[in-house]
C-alpha cells in the first residue's frame, strides 16, 4: 500500500468512528531517537527488554555515544530526540541557549567517576598532576570534576597537560603509557584500573563542593509534539530506579540484570554490582520535588556554568536556568501510576 492510500485509509477510518480532531502522527508510526552512554545504571535493563518501545508504542532508534557533549551536539543538529547527558555538557548546551529540557536526573555521580593514576607514574594526590598528562574528554562531568579538584588544591591548569580524549581513546592511550593520568567512567573505568590505581573519585570532589550529575534532556519541540511519550519514557526509567532501589542486592553479578547491563555498556559482569553503587539514584517522588527537578537542578546548572565560564569554556552565563528544567514529566509520570 502506498503511503498516500494508507493516509487515506487511516483518514477514513477516523471519520466512520465519529472522530472529530486529528491530531499528530499514530502512535505506531512514531519513531524516537535516543542517545545513551554506557553508563552502569537500571535503566538498561528495560532498554535491553524493549520496555520503552512497549510503553511508548514508538520505534526507537538507540545510539550509542561516548561523551555527553557528543550527544549535545547531535541534539543540537535535530538528529536526537532525547539524550543521556552529565551535568557539564548539560550546562554547556544550556549556556548557548539551546532548546532542551532536563526531564529526569538519573543519578549523583561518586565513585562511578574517577581520577586514575598510570602505575609508574608517581601521582600521589592531586598536585602531583603538575607536568603530567592528564586525558579526560572536554566538557564532561570528569572534565568539570578534574578543573574542580584542581582548584580545590591550588593546582594552576596551565602546569597540568590537559588532552581532550574520548573514553575508549583514553584506555588505548593508558594502556600504551602515552599518559599519566586519567579522569574518566566506565567501562574506560575499569580498564586503565587494571594498570593504575585511583587518586580520587567524585564522591570527593563532591564534598569538597562540586558535585556532578547525569540526566535525561529532550528538544523542547519533539517534547511539545509528542508529551506523552515523553511522559512514558520518565515512567518507564523511574520504574527502573525503583525496582533497583527495592532490591540492590538482588542485581547481583549472576542475576539477568546485571547481565543486561553488561552487555549494553561493555562493562564486566562481576563489576556491575559495584558500578551501580557508584551512583545515588533518585525516586519520581524525589525528582518531582526540590531536592531535583523542582529546584536544585536548576542551582546545580547555574552553579556548574559559572564554574565553566570562570574555566573559560563557556562564552556567557544565563540569569535564569528554570527553562531549561522540568518536572512536568516526572510529574505526570507518578500521576498516571
Amino acid at each position: 500500500m502506498s503511503a498516500i492510500s494508507r493516509r487515506i485509509l487511516l483518514l477514513s477510518s477516523a471519520t466512520l468512528a465519529g472522530a472529530a480532531y486529528l491530531g499528530p502522527a499514530a502512535a505506531e508510526d512514531l519513531k524516537i531517537t535516543i542517545g545513551y552512554q554506557t553508563v552502569v545504571e537500571p535503566s538498561k535493563v528495560p532498554q535491553a527488554d524493549g520496555a520503552y518501545e512497549k510503553a511508548t508504542k514508538a520505534a526507537i532508534d538507540w545510539r550509542k555515544f561516548d561523551s555527553g557533549a557528543d550527544v549535545i551536539a547531535a541534539i543540537a543538529s535535530g538528529s536526537v530526540d532525547i539524550g543521556y547527558v552529565g551535568s557539564s555538557p548539560l550546562a554547556a548546551g544550556a549556556s548557548r541557549e539551546l532548546p532542551i529540557q532536563t526531564i529526569l536526573v538519573v543519578g549523583l555521580i561518586g565513585p562511578s567517576e574517577a581520577l586514575v593514576a598510570r602505575d609508574g607514574a608517581v601521582i600521589e594526590k592531586v598536585a602531583d598532576l603538575a607536568g603530567k598528562k592528564v586525558a579526560v574528554p572536554f566538557v564532561s562531568t570528569t572534565h568539570y570534576s578534574l578543573l574542580a579538584a584542581l582548584k580545590h588544591e591550588g593546582v594552576d591548569p596551565k602546569s597540568v597537560e590537559i588532552l581532550n580524549l574520548r573514553p575508549p581513546e583514553i584506555a588505548a592511550a593508558f594502556a600504551r603509557g602515552d599518559i599519566d593520568a586519567a579522569y574518566v567512567w566506565d567501562p574506560a573505568l575499569g580498564q586503565v584500573k587494571t594498570s593504575g590505581k585511583v587518586v580520587l573519585d567524585s564522591s570527593q570532589v563532591a564534598a569538597w563542593g562540586a558535585p556532578t550529575f547525569d540526566a535525561w534532556i529532550v528538544r523542547t519541540d519533539f517534547a511539545d509534539k509528542h508529551p506523552e511519550a515523553v511522559r512514558d519514557f520518565v515512567k518507564v526509567t523511574g520504574e527502573a530506579y525503583a525496582q533497583f532501589l527495592a532490591r540492590p542486592d538482588a542485581w547481583s553479578a549472576s542475576s539477568p540484570e546485571a547481565g543486561k547491563i553488561a552487555k549494553l555498556t561493555g562493562a564486566k559482569l562481576e563489576e556491575v554490582p559495584e558500578l551501580l553503587k557508584g551512583y545515588v539514584f533518585p525516586t519520581l517522588d524525589e525528582q518531582a520535588s526540590d531536592k531535583f527537578l523542582g529546584g536544585a537542578t536548576v542551582k546545580a546548572i547555574a552553579a556548574t556554568s559559572a564554574f565553566l565560564k570562570e574555566q573559560g569554556k563557556i562564552d556567557a552565563v544565563l540569569p535564569d536556568y528554570s527553562k531549561y528544567v522540568t518536572t512536568k514529566y516526572a510529574s505526570e509520570a507518578l500521576a498516571s501510576n
